[in-house]
């Protein structure tokens, strides 16, 4: 577990030539997944295009650097659309309110924790007036550029310390809890996916779509069946949404 303050600003080190490429500029959030799905890096001798890497290519995140397996890991955000919009969307968790569905402000993020494997988001620290909490992020609704909206008994989910998020310092009432909302989501996550697949099939897809690796999934052409749907879908809710808005009316 990591915090984000953690890992912003450490040099990226490629492991098979030891040297530099760069070093964190930001973290790139995707606010379906909640997760970091990109880190932009910066170098100075990089002056127009953007360039990010994508977190399932992180080797290490240590106390003094983050590795990467060689440079062919750091993209270039005009080559992948998925991640160039992610970019554009600027969620950021740190210094935004925290608001109930119903509109009651809970207080704000002043810092929020990730799985270093996984990217996946942990949980948050928050103000509340003149006392600190920590939230689990299994209570968030929507990660939103200006707002994170939450569930009504988001008080349920405040924990002493941060420690607690992480996997290895869970008792028995956390993962009772946390295997509640993982069921609630498999639910919502099932419904989803098969509204997508009724919606999408026998449509033709208009243009390319890329995985946020930037392969080609499905050709321009293609009259969607299931399977391709499907597979869309195993690379997460970017790549759908890319599908949705590049198949005919």
């Amino acid at each position: 577990m990591k915090k984000s303050s953690q890992i912003i600003n450490l040099p990226v080190i490629s492991i098979s030539d030891g040297q530099q490429v760069g070093k964190v500029k930001s973290l790139v959030i995707n606010p379906e997944k909640g997760s970091i799905d990109f880190l932009t890096i910066e170098h100075e001798e990089w002056q127009v295009s953007v360039r990010a890497i994508p977190f399932k290519r992180v080797v290490g995140i240590g106390e003094y650097a983050l590795t990467i397996e060689n440079d062919h890991a750091v993209i270039d955000l005009n080559e992948i659309p998925i991640a160039n919009q992610l970019v554009n969307k600027k969620i950021k968790i740190n210094n935004t309110k925290v608001m109930t569905r119903k509109g009651e402000l809970i207080g704000e993020v002043i810092e929020f924790y990730a799985d270093e494997e996984t990217g996946h988001i942990l949980g948050m620290d928050l103000k509340l007036g003149d006392r600190g909490v920590t939230m689990l992020s299994s209570y968030v609704l929507t990660f939103g550029k200006d707002i994170i909206i939450v569930k009504e008994d988001v008080s349920q989910g405040f924990l002493e310390n941060a420690l607690q998020l992480d996997p290895d310092c869970n008792n028995e009432a956390d993962k009772t809890v946390n295997e509640d909302v993982v069921e609630e989501i498999d639910d919502e996550e099932r419904v989803l996916r098969e509204k997508q697949i009724e919606l999408l099939t026998g449509k033709m897809v208009l243009k390319d779509i890329v995985d946020l690796d930037g392969n080609v999934l499905i050709l321009e052409g293609t009259i969607l069946t299931m399977d391709e749907i499907v597979k869309a879908q195993a690379k997460g809710p970017s790549v759908v949404v890319e599908l949705s808005m590049n198949v005919e009316a």
